[in-house]
């Protein structure tokens, strides 16, 4: 009867050490881009930049206490948002990280109507989001994004 549990105790051990797994450092990057993506539904602006770099700086002029004002904007301009996510590439070479994707972006009113099924606006973006790896965690340092058909980014993709 020991043996038999002895055996029983071994096999449970393995599957334990098995199903351990060690979160990697792209788990812990796309870890951040699903908050961001979570945070824009839930218009939380402020978990939005909690995971911005001080250093935040993009082509497009913003920094890390600028783009809180784009975001003021967009949020007010779409009372609902809903964000997917695809094609989602990590790259983590170091303490930096790249990631490219595709964010479809809704947004709409909510009046109760059947109307409120078709978004007032459909975009999709591509996104090229620079990050690095800082005390407190993985932050992103600078963000590049384009409307699909509206052009390029350039050096990118």
């Amino acid at each position: 009867m020991r043996r038999v549990v002895k055996i029983i105790l071994l096999i449970a051990m393995n599957f334990a050490t098995i199903g351990c797994h060690r979160e990697t450092e792209q788990d812990k990057v796309k870890k951040v881009i699903t908050d961001i993506q979570k945070a824009a539904e839930d218009k939380n602006i402020k978990k939005i930049i909690n995971n911005l770099s001080k250093t935040y700086s993009d082509t497009q002029g913003y920094n890390y206490k600028t783009i809180k004002g784009l975001l003021l904007g967009y949020f007010y301009q779409h009372p609902a948002i809903s964000a997917y996510i695809t094609n989602l590439e990590i790259s983590v070479p170091d303490t930096f990280a790249k990631v490219v994707f595709q964010a479809v972006l809704t947004g709409g009113s909510k009046t109760g109507a059947a109307s409120d099924l078709i978004p007032e606006s459909l975009g999709i973006y591509a996104f090229v989001v620079e990050m690095k790896r800082e005390p407190d965690g993985w932050k992103v340092t600078s963000a590049t994004w384009v409307r699909e058909g509206d052009g390029e980014i350039k050096g990118d993709r």
